[in-house]
């Protein structure tokens, strides 16, 4: 019998993320060190103890998150199902530019976007509120359908970190220390509606490297 958590990890890596450029909702593919990543989150997935282990698996529509998903799911012999609400934050027209190209073209657009400042609608930035708020509806609806037991959902860096806030009850749009996800590695949830706290989650774990196990509970 599965205990009630859920595992949410990032892709694997693109040459987009090795150049340093920002994904947003492009589509990118996995480049050949992601496939190797996305094989070894797998074998630790399956690794895990019975009790820890995904009975479903869901992932964003992008191909980096997708490819990523049908690896751990071919090692654990689930199907794989999509949801729009997984996706990566939209970075509009930035999609596609380096750091430094943001910040040489928008400086005073790119201080906010890494603060917590307004920044100018025609980018086309989707809101960390926005964002945060989709995936972790998804989240929520995920753990219900599946409640006492482990689901999975392989997604995106910054979606991940700001859904992770949102479930945590924290401010998606106020300064938060949560780290972002390396890819391939993973964080771990656990529900708190036995402490009479419905919709809100504990961080078990985070930013667990393949290889290392799912990490104990705090």
């Amino acid at each position: 019998m599965s205990a009630a958590r859920l595992i949410l990890a990032r892709h694997g890596e693109t040459e987009y993320n090795r150049a340093g450029r920002l994904q947003g909702q492009t589509d990118i593919d996995l480049n050949e060190a992601g496939r190797a990543q996305a094989r070894a989150l797998a074998r630790t997935v399956a690794a895990l103890p019975a009790a820890e282990r995904p009975v479903a698996l869901f992932s964003s529509p992008l191909r980096r998150a997708l490819e990523t998903a049908q690896a751990v799911g071919d090692a654990l012999g689930l199907a794989v199902r999509t949801d729009e609400r997984l996706l990566e934050r939209g970075f509009g027209i930035w999609e596609g530019l380096t750091g430094e190209e943001i910040f040489s073209g928008w400086p005073e657009d790119a201080r906010a976007w890494r603060g917590t400042g307004s920044v100018d609608p025609a980018i086309g930035l989707e809101s960390r509120t926005a964002t945060a708020e989709r995936y972790a509806q998804a989240c929520r609806e995920i753990m219900a359908r599946h409640a006492g037991e482990c689901a999975m959902i392989v997604s995106h860096g910054a979606a991940t970190r700001l859904a992770i806030g949102e479930l945590l009850g924290l401010d998606a749009e106020a300064f938060n220390g949560i780290a972002g996800l390396n890819n391939c590695h993973f964080s771990t949830l656990v529900p708190l509606r036995d402490y009479g706290q419905e919709g809100l989650m504990r961080l078990s774990s985070h930013n667990t490297a393949p290889g290392f196990g799912s990490g104990g509970e705090a």
